[in-house]
């Protein structure tokens, strides 16, 4: 069978309303700031270990996987721990080093044209290394590749990049990502360490936030 294939995301289709919250336990006191269950932890996880496989067969005998905080801590957590099950019951086991960055580019729902690298900007560990950027989400990759110009510096083996969502947008960023796990219409998700103004991140699906939600929790843009 085709790799290209196999490595295909799973695309949510623009009408999907998802599930009903009804159907699920989440937390009760954001009963009205979500709209429905639009990926349930159960799927994400099982589709998490897919692409654990996926990096498996890709890479050697090491990597240095860079988290992406804060968003991508819970996807980061869920793909080391399922690359090493898996070499835990195979013949081949991957060597994984876990290293964090923190970047800021969203302001309420919107992306802001800055990027900043909070923390440690040497990332000199790097050099001669096989890494994988782990993100939870990609849209337009504008942060994505900034932050690969500034890895590239660090003269790295090679470079993979893992998403755990994909946005459908004008100038979409799919070509940017080797592993994704999910391909979405343009809606603002929360939960699974996504969040809106750093709410939500408790949530264990990935659900649509409401028009309550994203009023009760809004942020005022600084002027300074």
């Amino acid at each position: 069978m085709d790799e290209a294939v196999i490595k295909k995301p799973i695309v949510i289709p623009d009408d999907w309303p998802g599930y009903s919250l009804e159907l699920f336990s989440y937390p009760e006191h954001y009963h009205e700031d979500i709209d429905s269950v639009y990926i349930p932890h159960g799927v994400i996880m099982n589709r998490v270990e897919r692409l654990a496989r996926y990096v498996m067969d890709d890479f050697g005998d090491s990597i240095v996987v860079l988290c992406v905080l804060k968003g991508g801590y819970k996807f980061c957590v869920d793909l080391v721990e399922f690359i090493k099950v898996l070499g835990r019951n195979s013949n081949k086991y991957l060597e994984t080093r876990v290293e964090f960055i923190r970047l800021k580019s969203y302001l309420n729902d919107q992306s802001t044209e800055e990027l900043q690298i909070i923390g440690s900007r040497d990332l000199s560990f790097l050099r001669g290394k096989s890494v994988l950027i782990v993100e939870a989400i990609v849209d337009t990759g504008k942060t994505m590749k900034a932050l690969l110009k500034h890895v590239e510096t660090f003269e790295p083996k090679m470079v993979k990049v893992a998403g755990l969502l994909v946005k459908r947008v004008p100038n979409m960023a799919e070509d940017l990502t080797d592993y994704v796990g999910f391909e979405i219409p343009n809606h603002f998700v929360v939960g699974y360490a996504l969040d809106y103004n750093e709410y939500f991140r408790d949530l264990n699906h990935i659900c649509v936030i409401s028009k309550i939600g994203k009023m009760k929790y809004k942020q005022e843009q600084s002027n300074g």
